[in-house]
């Protein structure tokens, strides 16, 4: 089996609109190998396959928004808000489109959002892992930290040298530098 599309390409094409990941119409014509104009046809033509969760319509905010983030100019390219399709919405293409290329592109696309769900399972369970951490060991870094500290400042004490008084902690080092005698 001939692999058309590299899933680099397609996560490339990955987007997250309304905390969804989602794609566009004219990334999946591309990759599909049909022109925007035709998958949204097919789209319009069969909306019952395609309820809100599916398929949305961006609204113009977005769209400029999504603009920007891509880098379309704003004097080319679409006349109306783009179709953003959902894993699930993507999977029911493959049935609009009945084409071997959009059979294959779909597998590949199915992978790629399978990957992309395993390592935002894997990034929130390492925040989870991290914020039981912090809670269970907080209170001991706290004493850890408070007795370090305690023991930076030290105790103040004088030191006392011949011939006059130095003020400073023993702690901390002297930042004196060493006086020039003046030779007569």
């Amino acid at each position: 089996m001939k692999i058309l599309v590299t899933s680099a390409q397609i996560e490339t094409k990955i987007h997250v609109i309304r905390n969804h990941t989602v794609m566009l119409d004219s990334d999946l014509a591309r990759l599909y190998g049909v022109s925007t104009k035709t998958l949204n046809r097919a789209v319009r033509r069969n909306l019952e396959r395609f309820p809100s969760d599916f398929a949305v319509v961006l609204n113009v905010r977005e769209a400029e928004n999504l603009k920007y983030q891509i880098g379309t100019s704003s004097w080319g390219g679409r006349r109306k808000p783009p179709f953003v399709f959902t894993e699930q919405g993507v999977a029911m293409l493959s049935s609009v489109l009945n084409s071997p290329r959009a059979i294959q592109v779909n597998i590949q696309i199915m992978r790629a959002f399978i990957r992309l769900r395993g390592f935002q399972y894997s990034i929130a369970g390492l925040r989870r892992e991290i914020q039981t951490m912090r809670r269970k060991y907080d209170a001991s870094f706290a004493s850890v930290f408070n007795t370090l500290d305690r023991f930076l400042d030290g105790p103040k004490k004088k030191v006392q040298v011949k011939g006059f008084t130095l003020k400073r902690t023993l702690a901390r080092p002297c930042a004196c530098r060493k006086r020039r005698t003046r030779q007569s």
